[in-house]
């Protein structure tokens, strides 16, 4: 098996339906509304497409600069689809920004797991609450992997963790990390705390616990909520934790950015298990 081979013609007209998996990649709305609905996503980067391939998502084609081909090989002989080779010029025109590391994949999405059914096979939970900046998931998703939270939840209106920006941001760590979406919200937090998880809603409240000082019974299965920037978690979702807990800042700084603040949460919770 190996893909098929063809370079692009350089006429808009000609490319416009053959890479329209590729066209207009930095229009957000437009991605949103066709990449989930038609099974795709796009990988950008040979490592990032590497990942991917690894982690076991099917190659639909890809686009490529021709420098990138050779390096590429080892992708090209595991598809079936198309590589499509062009210009820089070409490549810019049709995604609508500069494609600095000139290789881009278009990959078949995968069924999601029902998101208790991915809980009840971890001890701990990133749960995260209408975070809708793409770069802000894709960091989550990586301090995730890299502290070892053992899956992200998300509410459902999340952004896309398969989003071409979150995806790269997260260096590949969304196909490693396992991720849902809850369908109730929060009225989820309820069946996860039937399955045994203790809900620690993180909040700048004063009123808060400390991370360090939650009991350490409360630390062995629990899940980490956490807001989108501004508004942080609703009040209802803090009513139903068990506990809202909160990183003891200086003076003058209310809270970090949601990124930062899962990575010290997670590492915190870490420490304590071991």
């Amino acid at each position: 098996m190996s893909g098929t081979v063809r370079h692009v013609d350089a006429r808009r007209q000609t490319w416009e339906h053959e890479l329209r998996d590729y066209v207009g990649l930095t229009d957000v709305a437009l991605r949103r509304r066709r990449e989930p609905v038609e099974g795709l996503f796009i990988a950008e980067g040979a490592k990032v497409i590497r990942r991917a391939v690894a982690a076991g998502y099917e190659v639909r084609s890809l686009l490529l600069e021709d420098k990138w081909l050779a390096d590429l090989s080892d992708v090209v002989e595991l598809m079936s689809g198309t590589v499509h080779l062009a210009s820089r010029e070409t490549l810019d025109a049709v995604t609508g920004y500069a494609v600095h590391r000139g290789a881009l994949a278009s990959m078949s999405r995968q069924p999601l797991e029902p998101a208790l059914a991915l809980a009840a096979r971890v001890d701990r939970l990133a749960v995260l609450e209408d975070v809708n900046d793409h770069t802000n998931v894709g960091a989550i998703f990586r301090g995730a992997a890299g502290l070892g939270a053992g899956a992200v939840l998300l509410s459902p209106r999340c952004a896309d963790p398969l989003y071409r920006r979150a995806v790269k941001v997260s260096m590949g760590a969304v196909f490693s990390v396992p991720w849902s979406r809850l369908e109730t919200w929060p009225g989820d937090l309820r069946a996860l705390q039937a399955i045994g998880f203790t809900v620690l809603a993180l909040t700048p409240r004063p009123d808060a616990v400390d991370l360090a000082d939650v009991p350490l019974d409360l630390r062995q299965r629990c899940a980490l909520v956490l807001g989108a920037e501004g508004p942080g978690l609703a009040s209802e979702t803090s009513e139903l934790a068990d506990l809202c807990v909160r990183i003891p800042m200086s003076a003058g700084v209310d809270s970090l950015n949601v990124a930062a603040a899962a990575a010290v949460a997670f590492y915190a919770i870490g420490q304590s298990r071991r």
